[in-house]
């Protein structure tokens, strides 16, 4: 599988279909979506986002890079604590993957040892690629495997993973990732709703992969789940400078994390679907990573953000979107989550 990442920084497990999937606009593929269609059988269209938008990127990097590299080396340091030195790092493509690049540096920067990385495809509601476990199960023990993720929202990658991955023996469900606000994992960076600065963007900040791909007619029984490869956005690519500012930010001893909200958050998922009317806890979207993509590639009915985030930088990038896309921002109270994207329903769905 092609893409812009070094091949010492990850192996992507996954089945090159560039050419092969013409990529659909937003409203099309919400529709589909929305009249039945699974969301793993289209490509979205990407694009490189307006100057204003990357303006608030660049200052989101800028003022976050210290927070997120805090929250490597914690999640570094709980890994090797729970794993050891040969733990097999494997991030769930898309978004895990930038978050494995950053674990897999920071263990050498600070353990020096040299892990492996694998990136391999899981669909909700479509499970885990069954033939990269088989791969990763011929090369390594099951019980190094470690499963990595950017954030988790209301853990429904989670529980995926939990489903799919009791049938393979000795591999286990736990997954680390950067932020949990959710409050459903203990290997994570921080239990805060952080801004997490490769969330702002697609595939311009993941290597040039597109989201995960499965459809019958083009993945094969014997083959990996499929992405495609966005090279004419190369001049646009800023998977490197993300990995390298954060980098920068890395120190031997990371500072002590925060205090655990009380409760699981998907019972305020809950809450929030009762306040508004929404019938499917799937429309709603919690955290800064999951808003930030609702509004990069579905069609958003509003953006929540929690009263006492109102004018934060972390979210700037959050307004600016909303505003190009005229999607209504609202401020709502929130105990979990910072912000919380909702979908719409489209009435012709």
């Amino acid at each position: 599988m092609r893409s812009s990442y070094k091949e010492d920084d990850v192996t992507l497990l996954l089945k090159d279909i560039t050419g092969l999937v013409k990529p659909q606009p937003t409203k099309e593929r919400e529709r589909l979506i929305q009249a039945g269609r699974h969301y793993s059988e289209m490509l979205p269209e990407e694009y490189v986002p307006t100057r204003e938008y990357m303006e608030a990127y660049e200052e989101a990097l800028q003022v976050y890079a210290g927070a997120v590299a805090q929250a490597v080396g914690r999640l570094a340091d709980k890994v090797i604590a729970a794993r050891g030195r040969d733990v097999v790092l494997v991030s769930l493509a898309r978004a895990g993957i930038p978050v494995g690049i950053l674990l897999k540096r920071y263990i050498k920067f600070k353990y020096h040892a040299d892990v492996r990385h694998y990136s391999i495809s899981i669909i909700r509601g479509r499970g885990i690629d069954g033939n990269a476990m088989k791969y990763l199960l011929k090369n390594h023990a099951p019980e190094k495997l470690l499963f990595v993720d950017g954030w988790i929202g209301k853990g429904a990658i989670l529980n995926e993973l939990r489903k799919d991955v009791s049938a393979y023996e000795g591999v286990s469900s736990e997954i680390a990732v950067l932020a949990d606000p959710a409050g459903v994992t203990e290997l994570c960076g921080t239990h805060e709703d952080i801004l997490i600065p490769s969330s702002c963007l697609n595939c311009t900040v993941s290597g040039l992969v597109s989201r995960t791909f499965l459809r019958s007619d083009i993945i094969g029984e014997e083959d990996f789940h499929g992405a495609a490869f966005y090279g004419e956005l190369r001049g646009a690519d800023l998977s490197y400078e993300f990995i390298e500012a954060i980098e920068r930010e890395f120190t031997l001893v990371s500072e002590a994390s925060d205090l655990q909200v009380e409760g699981a958050g998907i019972h305020e998922v809950r809450e929030i679907a009762e306040k508004f009317g929404i019938t499917d806890i799937n429309f709603i979207k919690p955290g800064i990573g999951e808003a930030t993509r609702v509004l990069l590639r579905r069609v958003p009915w509003k953006v929540l953000i929690d009263e006492r985030h109102k004018g934060k930088k972390e979210l700037r990038h959050l307004v600016k979107l909303a505003e190009e896309k005229n999607v209504p921002v609202e401020y709502y109270p929130m105990r979990h989550y910072k912000c919380c994207g909702i979908i719409k329903k489209l009435a012709d769905a």
